[in-house]
């Protein structure tokens, strides 16, 4: 407290002083000693009560200013590491890519080989079947063939014998077919 009422008392004491010589205007060297006086104590009591407060508040933005700029350094050092660590992903995502593209492109290659080897077997399958069924429809056919034709020789045959053939010739054919019968050997019971 008594450091405000000496700075009251300093302040205040040259605008006494002046008031007291009459307010004299151009009262020559006089005025501007007082003034000068006056500027010179205002002046000093500012500095001296205002020396802690400005070295505080100086001293205390520096102190900010170094905390933001170390702040600042490290949120630049983490974000490069991030940039680093995104461009590594990246870097990564690019080669994870390619290879997902080469799996899935000998995935397809062996999934198209298998298709073709299964389609290769159904085609040998179906060859296969189909030449059986051929070959069977073949055998049918020549049996029937056969069938048909022995048939056909029969009645031939049979109308030629019919025709040709008097009554005397089948006593002589019937008489040769049981005169052969009983010289055969017998088998069986």
């Amino acid at each position: 407290m008594s450091r405000l009422a000496l700075a009251a008392l300093v302040v205040l004491a040259p605008s006494a002083a002046l008031a007291a010589g009459g307010g004299e205007h151009g009262g020559g060297g006089w005025s501007f000693f007082w003034q000068a006086l006056n500027l010179a104590l205002l002046v000093g009591v500012l500095v001296w009560f205002g020396r802690t407060p400005v070295r505080q508040f100086f001293s205390d933005r520096r102190h900010r200013v170094r905390q933001d700029l170390e702040s600042s350094a490290r949120l630049l050092a983490e974000a490069e590491a991030k940039l680093g660590e995104w461009q590594g992903r990246l870097a990564r995502l690019d080669a994870e890519i390619g290879e997902a593209r080469e799996t899935s492109r000998r995935l397809a290659e062996a999934e198209r080989e298998r298709i073709l080897a299964e389609a290769r077997a159904s085609a040998e399958r179906i060859r296969r079947d189909a030449t059986t069924a051929v070959d069977q429809e073949v055998r049918r056919a020549r049996r029937a063939l056969r069938a048909e034709a022995s048939d056909l020789a029969l009645e031939l045959a049979e109308r030629i014998l019919r025709e040709e053939l008097s009554a005397a010739d089948r006593e002589r054919l019937v008489t040769e077919f049981v005169e052969r019968i009983e010289r055969a050997p017998r088998t069986g019971p």
